[in-house]
């Protein structure tokens, strides 16, 4: 079964980026993440969902 919630380090790694790409998107608010004590966690559909909205078509 494949995780749904991701840490910042397991989406950069699923999106190719480093992590600090991933949390200025979160911090700019672009992608969608909750924050559960001291670290951040990223659904997966929320990054595809992302990925959808920004396509270049």
């Amino acid at each position: 079964m494949e995780n749904d919630i991701m840490t910042i380090s397991q989406a950069a790694t699923y999106l190719q980026v480093c992590q600090k790409t991933v949390r200025r998107l979160i911090d700019s608010k672009k992608l969608v993440a909750s924050k559960v004590g001291n670290t951040w966690r990223i659904k997966k559909a929320d990054i595809e969902k992302y990925l959808e909205e920004n396509k270049n078509i």
